[in-house]
């Protein structure tokens, strides 16, 4: 029962920035269901064009699954979010009545990361080396000038395949989170909330992922479908790659067998999206 998990759980959530949930029957029966028609999303000719990335060796998917705001596919008899993880969100993290947002179907492929054309040699050196890591909800702008856009509550990862721990993991650097916070609480310290997203927050934030590398314990996470977790929205995070000498250049629906494959939430369950909850909730 969560009520003997949630204290424990709680702890590592806000002192290290995400937990991981056992499985679950609710989340189990979720995740089959929705593989085949992450499969197809990925098999899609229109979704492919707009979301291969890195040689071919990400399907980055992002609103591609076709679900409505409880999480449920109606069309594909795929039940609502349901389980331990839910009541987790619910209970311990105090968001109740959001949306779900639709959901993204991440799919890497053996390989990954491969160099894209338009990729520079730096930016390609950052995803292989350093996972990408990042901040969701901040957009680039003139290249790499960033500025806060999203106000996501967390990030909810539901792997829909039973792969390798080697295959391209989710990474998250633990107590990252509290970095970050205290990084944007100064450089906004006397910036109305309702302009933050008109400053340009570049310099605060790579300064304080240089101070994450530097001082927090990278993990990669690996679960099997049934189990999920749930990661801060502030954590800095990114995606492994996946070494083999199988390096794929296009995906097709009999590729897709080949692939991990997770899907991702990021809700934003804050009042009228305020970034003064996104900043200091807990």
């Amino acid at each position: 029962m969560i009520e003997t998990l949630a204290e424990p759980l709680a702890d590592q959530f806000f002192g290290e920035g995400w937990v991981s949930f056992p499985q679950d029957p609710d989340i189990a029966s979720w995740a089959r269901a929705v593989l085949p028609v992450a499969e197809g999303c990925i098999a899609d000719p229109q979704h492919r064009a707009d979301w291969l990335r890195s040689g071919g060796t990400w399907f980055v998917g992002a609103g591609v699954l076709p679900n409505d705001r409880r999480g449920a596919l109606p069309r594909h008899e795929v039940p609502p979010l349901a389980g331990r993880p839910i009541r987790f969100i619910t209970e311990v993290l105090g968001f109740t009545g959001f949306d779900w947002d639709r959901g993204q179907v991440s799919a890497c492929f053996p390989g990954y990361p491969r160099r894209d054309q338009q990729e520079s040699e730096a930016a390609f050196r950052f995803r292989r080396d350093r996972d990408a890591a990042h901040l969701d909800g901040l957009m680039r702008l003139d290249g790499r000038r960033r500025r806060l856009s999203e106000y996501h509550g967390f990030i909810f990862g539901l792997p829909l395949t039973d792969h390798a721990q080697e295959a391209a993991p989710f990474t998250i650097w633990e107590g990252s989170h509290e970095i970050i916070r205290r990084a944007f609480r100064e450089r906004l310290a006397n910036v109305p909330p309702e302009r933050w997203a008109a400053e340009d927050v570049t310099d605060a934030y790579i300064a304080a992922r240089r101070e994450v590398f530097e001082t927090c314990r990278r993990v990669a996470i690996h679960a099997k479908p049934g189990s999920a977790y749930l990661v801060h929205r502030l954590a800095i995070h990114g995606v492994a790659p996946w070494p083999a000498e199988d390096e794929r250049a296009s995906v097709t629906k009999s590729e897709a067998a080949a692939a991990r494959i997770i899907a991702y939430f990021r809700p934003d369950p804050f009042p009228d999206s305020s970034p003064e909850w996104w900043l200091e909730h807990p």
